[in-house]
């Protein structure tokens, strides 16, 4: 049976470089490391979070990146890795569907199965987010 939890998150610290300028080659792509601080159903600070960011404008793109959490879901303590995927907007809206990576889960997350969103909006400082698990 599937469970639904929800918090937020914050964003701690983002440092991006350039990894290729835009030019006739195509657009700029860039590389982030992230660390935030999850709240609610799941409790983890600091995560460690690596994104590739492809800019098609100044204030569009697309990312892709792999975040481990580490701490509890619902009173489970453990660890967890997630797949994340998604899209920024010229409003500054962040849009992401993320999943757990197949075999991440450890102590009493192990077997953790469940995939998740959120929609972080310009000038927010924490983000909501919805997550749908199984355990087994």
């Amino acid at each position: 049976m599937s469970t639904e939890t929800n918090g937020h998150f914050t964003y701690r610290d983002w440092k991006e470089r350039v990894v290729s300028e835009e030019g006739a080659a195509g657009p700029r792509l860039a590389h982030a490391s992230v660390t935030n601080a999850f709240t609610g159903g799941i409790v983890a600070e600091p995560t460690t979070c690596d994104y590739s960011i492809v800019y098609l404008t100044e204030k569009t793109g697309a990312f892709a990146g792999l975040e481990v959490l580490a701490g509890s879901l619902d009173g489970r303590t453990g660890g967890f890795a997630l797949e994340e995927r998604g899209t920024f907007e010229p409003d500054g809206s962040v849009r992401c569907s993320f999943e757990v990576v197949p075999g991440s889960g450890t102590g009493e997350l192990a077997g953790l199965r469940g995939s998740g969103s959120f929609t972080a909006r310009h000038g927010e400082s924490s983000v909501p987010y919805t997550f749908t698990y199984e355990l087994g």
